[in-house]
């Protein structure tokens, strides 16, 4: 039952939680209109709860129930050691570091921060800050990121490395990136979320265009053991496009990932595949939306997660057909072994179908290990530990073997086995 006394308690938590955040970020005075539209948005409508369908799993008071703070981003960091070569672009607190990154310039490659570029008409386009509250709130306060412009009929032969890295106690960081493709092209694109030991709140909101006969991969990887991280992809295909994105979720205290992808021309292919290991307290979501609009197009769904001790997982994932995306084929699988008794999964595979000649599915099991696979192993002469870690690697080999290079690959692979082993 929801009291006057409940909602006055919400609307104290919220203006103490914007009120701080408008005293750090203020002076930021670029995208007045979109900050405008997102303001708007965040004084009217509540700090999203339980009652709230999609947060139904997910509490927000690790987020908004301190003041947050600006970071100046000058703090010295030691960046891991994932040698893919490419292009790499470092923000730290939200912060663009110059000296840890590599030059704006590219052949075929049009690259400018998002706090000192001009307007852009592509930025708030996608996003959904008029109806979503934790989106409105990077929109009213982001103050740097990228915007990535790949010219017609080029293809990016080195990787984009983009490093978010959170480091100060109570710090907030809002980044915002535009990527597009033009017609024919193609680029990779890998994100590292980083946080360190303190509780920090990192919120980064990425639009991106794949034009006609374009592709583009993204890999993701996120891991800080007190940090919370918010972030969210939204994507729009046009017409013989690729999207991929592989998102892995190695360790945070409290994770909320949102992938929209907007198909909206024919013959185009979207996959997206994700791992998580939730351990102690850790918390992780996972919403995916697919909007299929036209007919003759093809997605893929894959994501799988180990839950153990007292970690809650979450998998909503939602195709949407529209009745004139006739000759779909869309197909969802959410698979999760719960170590623990006191460990807990939420799955909500949904499909939302308004066409009649379609070919759909999805599926979703949660369950223990396979104890005869744990026995037949260690009849073998492998020890239970070794066996156990076989097993896991084996389970998320087809989500990781996604990732667009081995060293990538094998860096997490590298990390899961430390994880399993604490």
């Amino acid at each position: 039952m929801i009291t006057t006394e409940t909602v006055n308690v919400q609307d104290e938590k919220k203006s103490a939680f914007l009120g701080s955040l408008s005293s750090a970020f203020q002076g930021v005075e670029s995208y007045t209109a979109l900050r405008k539209s997102a303001w708007d948005t965040l004084s009217k409508f509540a700090i999203p709860g339980t009652k709230t369908e999609a947060w139904k799993y997910t509490r927000v008071g690790k987020v908004i129930n301190q003041a947050r703070k600006k970071s100046g981003g000058n703090t010295q960091i030691n960046l891991p050691e994932i040698a893919i070569g490419g292009l790499r672009y470092v923000f730290v607190d939200g912060v663009f570091r110059a000296d840890l990154s590599d030059e704006l310039t590219w052949q075929g490659l049009n690259i400018r921060r998002t706090g000192e570029s001009a307007e852009n008409n592509l930025l708030g386009t996608l996003s959904n800050h008029n109806a979503d509250w934790f989106e409105a709130v990077n929109a009213a306060f982001f103050n740097d990121g990228l915007v990535i412009d790949v010219d017609k009929h080029t293809h990016i032969d080195c990787p984009i490395h983009l490093v978010f890295f959170a480091s100060e106690e109570n710090t907030a960081a809002f980044s915002r990136n535009v990527i597009s493709l033009q017609e024919s092209s193609s680029l990779q694109v890998f994100t590292h979320y980083i946080g360190s030991q303190h509780s920090t709140f990192s919120s980064v909101v990425t639009e991106a265009f794949v034009a006609k006969n374009a592709s583009l991969k993204i890999d993701k990887i996120q891991e800080g053991n007190e940090a919370a991280f918010h972030h969210v992809e939204w994507t729009k295909q046009e017409r013989d496009s690729r999207f991929d994105i592989t998102t892995v979720t190695l360790k945070s205290s409290w994770v909320r990932n949102d992938l929209n992808i907007r198909v909206a021309g024919e013959n185009c292919h979207s996959s997206l595949t994700g791992a998580y290991l939730p351990s102690g307290k850790e918390h992780v979501d996972n919403h995916t939306m697919v909007d299929h609009m036209v007919p003759n197009c093809e997605s893929d769904e894959k994501y799988k997660g180990i839950v153990r001790e007292n970690a809650t997982a979450v998998f909503n994932g939602k195709v949407f057909v529209r009745p004139d995306a006739q000759k779909t084929n869309a197909f969802q699988q959410n698979a999760n072994i719960v170590l623990d008794d006191t460990a807990t999964m939420f799955s909500k595979p949904e499909l939302e179908i308004y066409a009649d000649d379609v070919k759909c599915s999805h599926g979703s099991t949660t369950g223990q290990f396979d104890e005869e696979a744990v026995f037949y192993l260690r009849a073998r002469g492998i020890g239970e530990v070794m066996a156990r870690k076989l097993l896991v690697e084996a389970f998320l080999a087809d989500v990781i073997t996604t990732l667009s290079d081995e060293r990538l690959q094998s860096y997490c692979t590298e990390k899961i086995q430390q994880l399993m082993h604490s």
